[in-house]
């Protein structure tokens, strides 16, 4: 069901009133701090993340309203102490979002999505206070892959980006010689620098073809525990124990998990 603007904006207002009554009257809302509450941040910007992959509207809308509470708690607590609220958070990105889409609200003409990214990262370094060099806007605290997509699609962003993309798959498969190189030398910290490497080149092959390699993974993590779960079960249901079992019996039910 949608509702109407006037809806939407007194369902954000009774929220915003709720936590302001809490903030005074619950022992607990009250003792929040931002050190407090960053933990239980990243874990609902998790869940949300989980729920998006799931695809369950219901669970996005649940998770949508746990991360908004935390939008709204750090305002808060920043009102509190004379800092900002959230009427500048909202005007400030409002503002951004129209400062960074010039060709919908100004005169910049563009062809695609490309030209629009490409766009956004170069007003990103025009904006005062703004990011002073093209990376430096990726968070340190990005979970690996996700800072690797990052990386490069910022680099690409300002032109360092293969001609075609079919060409990534040579540094693929250079990446590969190098990691069954290193894995023959007694060097372990070569080895991990070369696993790296063939790491951050899949994962540029993916973001070239289309791919979200974060995503790709974590359906392939959600595959192979439905599989493995299988594998236990159907041992446990003929009362063998998988640590006694062979890798060819072993596989001979991974098998008949992948036709489930």
């Amino acid at each position: 069901m949608s509702h109407t603007r006037e809806d939407k904006l007194q369902a954000l207002g009774r929220i915003i009133d709720t936590l302001d009554i809490l903030r005074v009257q619950c022992p607990w809302d009250r003792k929040q701090t931002n050190e407090s509450l960053r933990a239980n941040t990243i874990e609902e910007t998790y869940e949300l993340s989980q729920a998006l992959l799931e695809g369950s509207a219901d669970e996005i809308r649940k998770e949508l309203g746990d991360v908004l509470l935390h939008i709204l708690f750090y305002s808060k607590i920043a009102d509190e102490k004379g800092q900002f609220d959230i009427a500048d958070v909202a005007d400030a990105l409002n503002a951004k979002l129209i400062f960074r889409h010039p060709h919908v609200f100004g005169s910049t003409e563009v062809t695609d999505a490309k030209d629009v990214v490409e766009n956004w990262e170069q007003l990103k370094l025009k904006e005062k206070g703004g990011n002073k060099t093209v990376l430096s806007g990726v968070p340190r605290a990005l979970p690996a892959i996700i800072k690797a997509s990052r990386i490069q699609e910022k680099a690409a962003n300002v032109g360092f980006d293969w001609e075609e993309r079919h060409q990534v798959w040579d540094k693929v498969e250079e990446e590969i010689r190098e990691v069954k190189s290193a894995a023959k030398e007694n060097d372990s910290a070569h080895l991990e620098e070369e696993f790296g490497d063939l790491l951050f080149s899949v994962i540029n092959a993916a973001r070239l073809y289309g791919v979200n390699p974060d995503n790709a993974l974590e359906r392939t993590n959600a595959k192979f525990i439905s599989r493995f779960n299988h594998v236990e079960k159907r041992a446990k249901e003929s009362g063998r124990d998988m640590r006694e079992m062979t890798l060819a019996e072993m596989d001979s039910l991974w098998n008949e998990a992948k036709e489930l």
